[in-house]
C-alpha cells in the first residue's frame, strides 16, 4: 500500500518540472530519505543537475551533488520513468496569455504523460498555481479515462507552492503546506507525503479550496501593493513623502500592515495569480473589481518611473533620446537572479522605445536579453557611473554600494527607496 511505502520511505517520488518550485521540493524529498526522479523537458537543466550543479540559488550544488552521487536523485527528460514512481508532483509553469486568460497547457501536457504510466496506488499532486476547479474539472476526468477510480485506484490532490525565492527564513522546508484532495483518502495520502518531508501540513476540504487559498494569498498582496502604489502617485501630486507616511503608519500596533510602492510587480505569482481568480470569477458572472483595479494601478508603475526619468533628464536639459541611462538591478526583487515579470524589463523597453542608450548592472544577472535588446552589464565604479546621464535603482540589491553610487554625483531615480536616509539634490524618489 502507498501509505506503508510512505511511512517506511520506500516510496519512489516523482517531480515534473525542475524549476524554482520543483527542484527545491525534490531536494527536500531526498533530504527526508526518499528516492526521487525529477523530470524536465529542458535537456540543459537535466545535464546540469546530473553533473551535480544547481541553477537555483536557494538549492546548494552540494545538495544536488550528494543526491546524485548517492543514487537518491535522478534528473531525466524521459517520462517513461513515471512507470516506476509512486507519487508525482506537477511543478510546471502556469503563465497568462496576452489576453490575461490562464494558460494551463504545461499542466495538460504533464497530465498526458502521466496518463500513459498511471498505475494502481499512484498519487498525483498539482503544485502549480491555477484557477479553482482545474484539478477536478481538467485533470481528474483525463485520469479517470484510464478506467481507474480516484480515491480507490489512484489519488489526486492540489497543494499550492508557496516558494519565496531568496527568503532564508521561510523555505520549502518550513512553509506550511496546504493540501486538498478530490476525496478524503486523497487528502490523507497527499498530506502524509508532506508530513514525512516538510513543515506543518494544513489539510482543507477540497481541491477548489486549496486552489483558492494560493490565489487569495497573492491577490491580498497585489491589491495592497496596488493601494500603496496609488497612494504614492497621490502623495507625489501633493508633495508628500509617501515613504515617511508609511513608516509612521507602521508604528500602529494593530489594524495596519505596511506595504511599499515600487516600479511594478514581478515574479511568477503576484502579477499573474489574481488574474486567474478574476478570470474564474467572470465564468460565474462575478466581476472582481478590486483585483482588476489593482492590476491597472500596478501595471502603470513602470510608466510612472519612466516619467520620473524623463523629468530628471529634462531638468538637466537633456532629451531621453541619446541619453545614457544605467539600470541598477534587473531581477524582480532584491538578492536573487529571477527575471520573471520583472518591472525593470518594462522600464528598459519603454526607455528603449524613447531612444535612450541603455546599460545595466546586476551582480546576480551577468547577461540577459529583453525583446531584441542585448544590454551590457557594467561593473559599478565611480568612473563607470560618471559615464551616465542618469542611474535608476530598479532593484535594491544589498550588494550595491549605495554610498558610492550617491557620491559619484550622477542623477539617480530611486524606485525602491534604497537610498532611505540619504539626502542629496540629485536623488529623485518615486
Amino acid at each position: 500500500m502507498l501509505k506503508d511505502k510512505l511511512l517506511t520511505k520506500e516510496a519512489r517520488l516523482g517531480v515534473i518540472g525542475l524549476g524554482y518550485v520543483g527542484l527545491p521540493l525534490s531536494m527536500e524529498f531526498v533530504r527526508a530519505g526518499f528516492k526521487v526522479v525529477g523530470i524536465d523537458t529542458n535537456e540543459e537543466k537535466v545535464k546540469t543537475l546530473m553533473s551535480g550543479e544547481s541553477y537555483i540559488p536557494d538549492v546548494p550544488s552540494e545538495w544536488v551533488r550528494d543526491a546524485v552521487e548517492g543514487g537518491a536523485f535522478m534528473a531525466t527528460t524521459d517520462f517513461s520513468k513515471l512507470a516506476d514512481v509512486d507519487t508525482v508532483d506537477i511543478c510546471v509553469p502556469t503563465p497568462l496569455r496576452k489576453t490575461k486568460d490562464p494558460d494551463i497547457s504545461f499542466v495538460s501536457a504533464a497530465v498526458e504523460e502521466i496518463v500513459k504510466y498511471l498505475h494502481p496506488g499512484m498519487m498525483i499532486i498539482l503544485d502549480s498555481t491555477t484557477y479553482p476547479g482545474t484539478t477536478d474539472e481538467v485533470i481528474l476526468p483525463r485520469l479517470e479515462e484510464t478506467g481507474l477510480v480516484v480515491g480507490k485506484d489512484f489519488y489526486l490532490a492540489f497543494s499550492p507552492e508557496r516558494v519565496d525565492p531568496g527568503n532564508q527564513d521561510w523555505t520549502t522546508k518550513n512553509i506550511p503546506k496546504v493540501v486538498g484532495g478530490v476525496t478524503p483518502a486523497c487528502t490523507e495520502h497527499a498530506a502524509l507525503i508532506y508530513k514525512q518531508t516538510l513543515g506543518p501540513v494544513v489539510p482543507v476540504s477540497s481541491t477548489k479550496v486549496a486552489e483558492t487559498v494560493k490565489l487569495l494569498e497573492n491577490t491580498f498582496r497585489s491589491v495592497n501593493i496596488g493601494l500603496v502604489n496609488e497612494m504614492a502617485l497621490m502623495c507625489d501630486r501633493m508633495g508628500i513623502d509617501v515613504w515617511e507616511v508609511i513608516d509612521a503608519a507602521a508604528t500602529k500596533p494593530f489594524g495596519f500592515m505596511p506595504f511599499y510602492p515600487g516600479p511594478g510587480l514581478g515574479g511568477h505569482c503576484i502579477p499573474i495569480d489574481p488574474f486567474y481568480l478574476s478570470w474564474k470569477a467572470k465564468e460565474s458572472g462575478f466581476e472582481a473589481r478590486f483585483i482588476e483595479l489593482a492590476g491597472v494601478v500596478n501595471s502603470s508603475m513602470p510608466f510612472y518611473v519612466v516619467g520620473k526619468i524623463v523629468d530628471c533628464l529634462n531638468d538637466l536639459g537633456k532629451p531621453v533620446r541619446g541619453s545614457k541611462v544605467l539600470i541598477l538591478g534587473v531581477a524582480y526583487k532584491e538578492n536573487i537572479d529571477d527575471l520573471r515579470e520583472s518591472p525593470a524589463l518594462d522600464i528598459i523597453k519603454l526607455l528603449s522605445e524613447k531612444g535612450a542608450d541603455l546599460a545595466y548592472s546586476d551582480p546576480f544577472v551577468p547577461d540577459f536579453k529583453v525583446a531584441s535588446l542585448e544590454l551590457t552589464c557594467v561593473d559599478l565604479t565611480t568612473e563607470a557611473l560618471a559615464e551616465f546621464d542618469c542611474a535608476v535603482i530598479a532593484t535594491a540589491h544589498s550588494a550595491f554600494d549605495y554610498e558610492m553610487i550617491v557620491a559619484a554625483g550622477v542623477p539617480i531615480v530611486d524606485a525602491r527607496n534604497a537610498l532611505k536616509g540619504i539626502k542629496a539634490d540629485h536623488i529623485t524618489r518615486i
